[in-house]
């Protein structure tokens, strides 16, 4: 009869367990937490260095009394240099806009022995020893990875000399702050917090400038009409401010 009992107990038991399941509320439903993944925004100012070399083509004519233009012939006027750069940027949606000042010291040499009969023994010299960049820009950003264009204003630090050849003595020189444009291009990749490293070519047109010459006594001693264009390549290394943003919501 105990045996009975129990085995009845048991089936009861049974049944009722899954009334009770079904009547246990049902676990409530937790949203995965949202993943956070690292994007650059090149928003804000930024200043750093840059280095490289360049190379600038000027081509000399020779001014007569007659007000002709007598050609003297060309050479490209090469060397190193470096400099610093400050600016601005701002980012909309993958678009990325800027302004930035450039200024560099420069040493691009060259010369050329003058073509003319007349002065076939001066040797004609130009050297760059300073330019400046003053710019726009307009550039496409792939999270840390930008490329841009730019164009602006342009400015160099022009000297030329004079020697005669037999003796290597100066005879005349000039010097002059020349303005012109530019264009170029770059790219920049961002490879740690608030630093960047880029490349860049800048193509400056300077255009033609009548440049009076003076002897060594200072007296005035001819005017040469020059044409210059300078091309130079850069690697720049940047530090921005606050750094290129934080963590941003993955969406799905």
């Amino acid at each position: 009869m105990k045996k009975l009992l129990l085995f009845t107990t048991a089936i009861i038991a049974l049944g009722a367990a899954p009334a009770v399941a079904a009547d246990l509320p049902a676990r409530p439903y937790t949203k995965a937490p949202p993943v956070f993944a690292p994007i650059y925004d090149w928003s804000g100012f930024y200043i750093g260095i840059n280095g490289g070399g360049g190379s600038s083509h000027k081509c000399w004519d020779f001014i007569d009394d007659a007000g002709f233009a007598n050609p003297e012939g060309c050479h490209n006027a090469t060397g190193g240099t470096f400099g610093g750069q400050i600016g601005y940027r701002w980012q909309m949606a993958s678009w990325v806009f800027g302004l930035e000042a450039q200024g560099n010291w420069a040493d691009f040499r060259g010369d050329n022995i003058s073509i003319i009969p007349l002065f076939s023994t001066d040797r004609n010299q130009s050297r760059i020893d300073a330019f400046g960049l003053f710019t726009g820009q307009v550039g496409y950003a792939w999270n840390n990875a930008l490329l841009y264009v730019k164009g602006g204003a342009a400015v160099t630090d022009d000297r030329y000399r004079i020697f005669d050849v037999p003796t290597g003595l100066l005879d005349d020189r000039a010097n002059e702050t020349r303005w012109g444009g530019v264009v170029g291009v770059g790219f920049e990749y961002g490879f740690a917090p608030s630093l960047s490293v880029g490349f860049e070519y800048d193509h400056m047109f300077m255009g033609s400038k009548d440049v009076s010459f003076t002897s060594v006594t200072g007296a005035f001693d001819g005017i040469d009409r020059i044409r210059q264009d300078v091309d130079i390549f850069t690697v720049r290394l940047n530090y921005k401010f606050g750094g290129f943003g934080g963590p941003v919501v993955a969406r799905y």
